[in-house]
């Protein structure tokens, strides 16, 4: 009998202990007229914080482990800003589900978005291809690249341009969302040797043996021109004027590919000349018919 008492008189206490807890977690606090929360929303809210943090720490290892440590900095700078943003969210989210009037807070925030991505559009789209150069390493300092007819050698990637310097020495700035618009070529991604070739006509009734022999002499005479794989010389087609020949060769710097190419040209005029080999000029045959 008394240990049935000193069972309910303990399911009494745990009872009112429990409803004591609920009590306490169930008194609001009031934010103004519109805006109520209690202490167990404040706990839910910290808690799905807690779990955001967590998923956007593993979410920045598994995006920074390809990153070399000199572009991990940037990109923590963006992801620092996107994360505020995701909190906030998650935020509004959370005092949305446990019942508490976010509606004037959500439609402020729609329209202040709305205005400022319309206003920052291209910054958006830069700051946003930057990141995903820093992610799939697509570009790095050094490389050749050409974009829009342009060719340049990277000399810095930041969050909104890329910088890269021209063969003239001139600097070339980039805004990275161009990257998503154009074809990118990056000349140099696979190595640093590169295949070029010179175009070049002789009149037909030439030697296209003797021909094909100068071209070679011409490349491989070239202190630029790597030896293996060894220069080559193709025929590429029968022309209205001429014999069409391409002469391709191999460079260890294509960024200053125009001087090697411009000296080979040099050289196979001047062993043309030599050897007797002509380069025509377009040829036409003009009929005129007299009417009587």
């Amino acid at each position: 009998m008394i240990q049935d008492l000193k069972k309910i008189e303990d399911k009494v206490t745990e009872s009112n202990a429990w409803e004591k807890t609920m009590d306490f977690l169930n008194r609001h606090i009031d934010f103004g007229d519109k805006i109520s929360i209690s202490i167990l929303d404040i706990l839910i809210v910290i808690t799905a914080i807690a779990i955001t943090t967590l998923v956007l720490k593993v979410l920045l290892k598994v995006l920074t482990r390809n990153i070399p440590e000199a572009d991990k900095g940037k990109f923590n700078v963006v992801y620092g800003y996107f994360r505020w943003l995701i909190y906030l969210i998650i935020l509004l989210i959370t005092l949305h589900s446990v019942g508490v009037n976010v509606t004037a807070v959500f439609a402020a925030s729609a329209a202040l978005l709305i205005g400022v991505g319309l206003a920052l559009q291209t910054l958006f789209q830069d700051i946003i291809s930057g990141v995903f150069i820093l992610i799939d390493q697509s570009v790095h300092v050094g490389d050749i690249i050409e974009i829009e007819g342009k060719v340049g050698r990277v000399e810095e990637i930041k969050l909104r341009t890329t910088r890269a310097v021209t063969i003239d020495n001139k600097v070339l700035v980039i805004p990275n969302h161009l990257y998503l618009t154009n074809s990118l070529y990056n000349w140099t991604q696979n190595g640093t040797l590169t295949r070029e070739s010179v175009s070049v006509g002789v009149a037909y009734g030439s030697d296209v043996q003797l021909v094909k022999k100068l071209l070679l002499q011409a490349a491989s005479t070239h202190p630029d021109v790597i030896s293996v794989p060894e220069p080559a010389v193709l025929f590429t087609d029968f022309g209205d004027s001429s014999l069409n020949f391409r002469l391709v060769f191999t460079l260890n710097d294509s960024f200053k590919a125009t001087f090697p190419k411009s000296d080979i040209r040099f050289e196979i005029d001047k062993l043309f000349r030599e050897n007797n080999i002509t380069i025509p000029f377009p040829q036409r045959d003009i009929h005129i018919i007299e009417n009587k």
